[in-house]
């Protein structure tokens, strides 16, 4: 903690807030690629405004190609890389304040973003800003890297490696405080069921996200399935609404809650729900196997327990999420799987309980995908010294954690995340009305300042 770098952090918190909202008034989800906008011009132009605001403060500035830019300051052959990424999952529904209008209610910004990560870069810009203004001599360069494509595959972090320099040590402001140094694997499938179908169903807009909304269109009228709906949903801790598109035809809609898939049971799928609803119509005989099948196959399980996948090491417990569900009247198109393995487990072992679960009632895997999960010993002098920052920022003691997000931190030599959730703190990645108390954001300023210090400038 350095007390002329607090004070100024506390003469620029209204900067710092202006920032945070004016950023996350972007829409920056994934779109269409665009000349010098590889992930899309919304993504592209937050990156604008973000380097923009660099270029303000002072910092030397790089853009790359529209996949990622930089912003760097200090001196020295080392450098320290803070790992942060502008592009945010889809807003999804049942939000109370606009989900890009960065507004502030009650002491909180709301918007998505705010958490993940937009609102972690800014604190980290402003981290960086308030160091060099306050003049402390360096010993390593600390190179703010901006991503734009973590939540779609990490694209603009394998151009970054292809194009620029890999930090010498790394940490991204994209998990949980004290510091996490373990991520469990991360395993991704599209399962398809090709029939004649009479229904469709679609769900979820990512696979890292419990999918909030599911609707399906059925060749029932609407009093054949009202009885039946009222009765199940007496049952269910899910919303759910029909219509008549015309006498012959209904529209279902299934409301759960948005999560992470890291952590699948902080949400409601609503998937899940409508093909156990859909199992108890009156169905065509194809369609009333397919969701019958699909039904007994995931229950509302969070960690593959009828799969045999449901283990646990020091990385943390297994988690599956179906995130995305596209169903026409060609069959099932995409069904999509998110898993966080444990450390210890095997793909091939992933692979082969997947496929004795799922091949028997039709569905084949047309894409599988592996990431790698990481360990970095506590010892390290990465995982030390930023122990050491949040214990003495917090007077709490600090020990690292194992989850099963994924973050930048996998992809780099010597990386970790740090922050920006606080543990007690509600957290509300991914879902609906996610925000960040102006307090909490200032905290994270100052821890970001203090690890910048520790990492970055000489002893004092």
């Amino acid at each position: 903690m350095n007390p002329n770098v607090d004070a100024w952090l506390d003469a620029h918190r209204q900067e710092i807030i202006e920032a945070v909202q004016k950023i996350i008034a972007i829409p920056s989800v994934k779109a269409a690629p665009a000349p010098g906008a590889p992930f899309g011009a919304e993504i592209k132009a937050s990156l604008d405004c973000a380097l923009g605001l660099a270029a303000e403060l002072g910092f030397a500035t790089e853009d790359l190609a529209g996949y990622a830019g930089t912003a760097e300051f200090g001196a020295g052959e080392e450098l320290v890389g803070i790992l942060c990424h502008l592009d945010v999952v889809p807003a999804g529904t049942g939000w109370s304040y606009p989900p890009f209008g960065g507004e502030l209610h009650d002491d909180k910004i709301y918007g998505r973003g705010t958490l993940d990560d937009k609102g972690p870069a800014i604190a980290a810009l402003y981290a960086m800003a308030a160091v060099k203004a306050c003049g402390l001599p360096m010993k390593r360069r600390v190179r703010l890297i901006l991503g734009c494509d973590e939540e779609s595959g990490m694209e603009c972090l394998k151009y970054y490696c292809k194009h620029a320099e890999v930090p010498t040590m790394s940490f991204s402001p994209d998990a949980q405080y004290p510091l996490v140094n373990s991520e469990k694997h991360g395993f991704g499938a599209d399962y398809q069921l090709p029939y004649a179908s009479s229904i469709t169903i679609e769900a979820g807009e990512r696979s890292n996200v419990v999918p909030g909304e599911a609707i399906a269109i059925i060749p029932l009228p609407l009093p054949r399935i009202l009885p039946i709906m009222e009765a199940y949903m007496e049952r269910s801790e899910f919303g759910c609404a029909a219509e008549a598109i015309d006498e012959s035809t209904s529209r279902i809609t299934v409301r759960g809650l948005s999560a992470h898939a890291s952590l699948p049971e902080q949400g409601r799928n609503a998937f899940f729900a409508l093909v156990h609803l859909l199992s108890k119509l009156p169905l065509p005989e194809a369609d009333a196997k397919a969701v019958s099948s699909i039904a007994d196959a995931f229950g509302f399980e969070c960690h593959g327990e009828s799969f045999g996948l449901d283990k646990t090491d020091a990385s943390g417990r297994l988690t599956l999420n179906v995130g995305v569900i596209r169903w026409d009247e060609t069959g099932i198109r995409r069904l999509s799987i998110d898993i966080r393995a444990p450390i210890t487990m095997e793909r091939s072992t992933i692979e082969a309980a997947l496929n004795a679960r799922l091949n028997p009632i039709g569905l084949t895997a047309a894409r599988t995908s592996f990431s790698k999960g990481y360990c970095v010993p506590p010892e390290s002098e990465l995982v030390s010294k930023l122990l050491q920052v949040y214990a003495a920022r917090t007077g709490e003691p600090a020990a690292p954690l194992a989850i099963g997000g994924g973050t930048y931190a996998r992809h780099l030599p010597n990386a970790v995340a740090f922050g920006c959730e606080i543990p007690g703190h509600e957290a509300s990645i991914h879902m609906p009305n996610e925000s960040i108390s102006v307090a909490d954001l200032m905290f994270n300023v100052r821890v970001l300042a203090d690890a910048v210090i520790a990492l970055g400038c000489e002893e004092a």
